[in-house]
């Protein structure tokens, strides 16, 4: 496929994540003010869509408790920027075996499994704009981790955000899960137009390099509007390869801490370097307003 790059660009903020990355870097927020703070700075720095987990207020964990959200989703809501508010529901589907000789029964400490309703409940409960749809089970990272997301778990998951009037973002680790997704949305689960998130370099998906990168682009459908990230080293150089691909952008400190080598950033730090390269390679930023008119959001 030759290369159409994306002149009007929209930058999304991840801005706490859920994995142990608060030992790492003060700036990672944890409480529901801090959570909102940092991502009402970011968009102040230019992101048009912030991406929110929620932390225990207490120990920094990830947490999914609905009464989190609902006042992160309020904090946002209320102040004097406007922002897309995309919500995960990628929790609630955490399996950690116990060991090789013997992975049942299943270690406690970790796992948490819910069901789709549940997985779902404070989308349901606070109504954002977009939320994510991790489209496939998955090897994550270390250890007997699996990030499990069954056909079916997913079938019902994108209905019910569907029926809400919630736009999923596909979260795809790999090339199977752009695949499935298609599935979904051949079978009208999800509905045009389609918001696909290419979710790079996390063991153990698709690596991030250009070659890879390029077959997960080749395999989104031309009408479908696709953004992508990488983690770590890599992170800052992907909003050039996401926009030169006919992408958007993604940064946050879900996905990467440093701003330099050294430096560790903010959100906001992080988006004003996505902008100025987005700008310096000739491409526009758009805000919130044209975002929701691209995908055909609903603001609350």
């Amino acid at each position: 496929m030759p290369l159409a790059m994306n002149r009007d660009v929209f930058i999304t903020c991840a801005v706490t994540g859920a994995g142990d990355t608060v030992s790492r870097s003060t700036h990672v927020p944890i409480t529901p003010k801090q959570i909102a703070d940092s991502a009402i700075d970011a968009a102040k720095a230019g992101a048009a869509v912030v991406h929110c987990h929620v932390r225990d207020p207490e120990t920094g964990a990830a947490s999914r408790r609905n009464d989190l959200y609902r006042e992160v989703t309020d904090r946002i809501r209320s102040a004097d920027v406007d922002v897309v508010l995309n919500l995960t529901a990628g929790m609630g589907g955490d399996l950690i075996f116990g060991d090789v000789e013997s992975p049942l029964p299943l270690n406690p400490k970790g796992t948490d499994m819910a069901g789709a309703t549940e997985r779902v409940s404070h989308v349901a409960e606070c109504l954002p704009e977009i939320c994510t749809l991790d489209c496939g089970t998955m090897n994550f990272n270390l250890g007997d981790y699996v990030m499990t997301n069954t056909p079916a778990m997913l079938r019902a998951m994108a209905k019910k955000m569907t029926d809400l009037g919630v736009r999923p973002e596909i979260e795809a680790f790999d090339t199977g899960h752009l695949w499935f997704a298609k599935q979904l949305a051949e079978e009208g689960l999800i509905e045009d137009p389609v918001l696909i998130q290419l979710c790079m370099g996390i063991p153990w998906g698709a690596p991030d390099d250009l070659n890879t990168f390029m077959a997960m682009v080749n395999n989104v459908p031309e009408s479908w509007t696709f953004s992508a990230f990488s983690i770590g080293r890599n992170a800052m150089a992907y909003p050039a390869a996401a926009v030169l691909a006919g992408g958007n952008v993604r940064v946050g400190l879900e996905d990467n801490l440093f701003v330099g080598k050294g430096q560790l950033a903010t959100n906001a730090q992080l988006v004003e370097k996505a902008v100025q390269v987005v700008e310096g390679m000739g491409a526009r930023i758009i805000g919130p307003e044209d975002v929701r008119k691209k995908l055909k959001l609903t603001k609350r």
